[in-house]
This record gives structure tokens, C-alpha cells and sequence, in this order.
């Protein structure tokens, strides 16, 4: 099962149908390409990290399959966590 709420930034999972492990380095990104679709999670190669605009991924909660590691937590990150789920159910996308 896949932690309720934001996972937080340097947590490490592995995506469905992926080889390859991903860090969580961002939150709510779009792309020019579909500019209405609001993606969960930005992040980088692991353990490589960001190597470049074109290595960024961005994907949904729903797309984990496994957590290796969960990032640091403190009171900052659950303020952020509580903030950005206020702003989505009063009018936010997702």
C-alpha cells in the first residue's frame, strides 16, 4: 500500500512496468504538451539524480509500485503536505 498524502521530496520508489528506480525531487508539474493534465510527482533517476530538463519524469501516485525509501519529514513538510491539500479540494485540479 502506497502512503496516504505526498510522498516526500527524495523518497525513492520504482514505477509499474519500470526497471529502473525514480527520486521524488517536485510536486503539481505540467508540460507544454498537455497543459491540463496536473501529474502528482516530478522526479529524477536514481541514484544518477537530475542529469537534465529531458530526465525529468513525471508520473501519478497511482503509477508506484514500490517505495525503497521514504524522504525526510518534519514539521515544514507536513505544513507544505496540509497547504497544498487545502488548495486542491477548494478549486485545485487534483
Amino acid at each position: 500500500m502506497i502512503k496516504e498524502g505526498l510522498l516526500p521530496i527524495g523518497t525513492v520508489v520504482l514505477l509499474k512496468d519500470s526497471t529502473k528506480r525514480i527520486m521524488i525531487i517536485g510536486y503539481y508539474q505540467r508540460t507544454s504538451d498537455d497543459p491540463n493534465k496536473l501529474w502528482d510527482y516530478a522526479g529524477s533517476l536514481f541514484p544518477e539524480g537530475y542529469i537534465g530538463a529531458d530526465k525529468v519524469f513525471l508520473f501519478d501516485t497511482e503509477q508506484i509500485e514500490q517505495i525503497f525509501m521514504v524522504g525526510y519529514e518534519d514539521r515544514e513538510f507536513f505544513n507544505f503536505e496540509n497547504e497544498t491539500k487545502k488548495i486542491i479540494e477548494n478549486g485545485g485540479e487534483k
